[in-house]
């Protein structure tokens, strides 16, 4: 399975995470895509997402912050972000790649792929 990691706004205003998986066989309908990339040990810090969107990580191990919480991006993982307003997160790359990524971007609302669990 596809590990995932979806980034919301809680009712407190701070964003938070759950870890999981993206089903594999649902078929999102996107409106976008974009791709980026981040040279290696490059950060940014607090902001929110632009967007209604999924990164996919080719390369680079990231380093993710909210406010009380802190998780590992690793190549081949999905973040769902979906924290547009709120306090936000901020990242940090922790190895020695650069931080190549694919931005696929959804209408807001959208069927976030997205199955809860460890």
């Amino acid at each position: 399975m596809i590990k995932a990691y979806k980034l919301y706004t809680g009712e407190d205003g701070h964003s938070h995470v759950i870890s999981g998986y993206v089903e594999q066989l649902h078929l999102s309908e996107a409106i976008g895509i974009r791709f980026q990339e981040t040279e290696a040990h490059s950060h940014y810090d607090w902001h929110t997402a632009p967007d209604l969107q999924y990164v996919i990580t080719l390369t680079g191990t990231l380093e993710f912050t909210c406010k009380n919480e802190c998780f590992t991006i690793h190549p081949g993982d999905v973040l769902i972000a979906l924290d547009t307003t709120g306090s936000g997160h901020k990242w940090q790359l922790i190895d020695n790649a650069p931080w190549k990524r694919a931005y696929v971007l959804f209408e807001n609302p959208a069927k976030i792929n997205f199955i809860p669990g460890e």
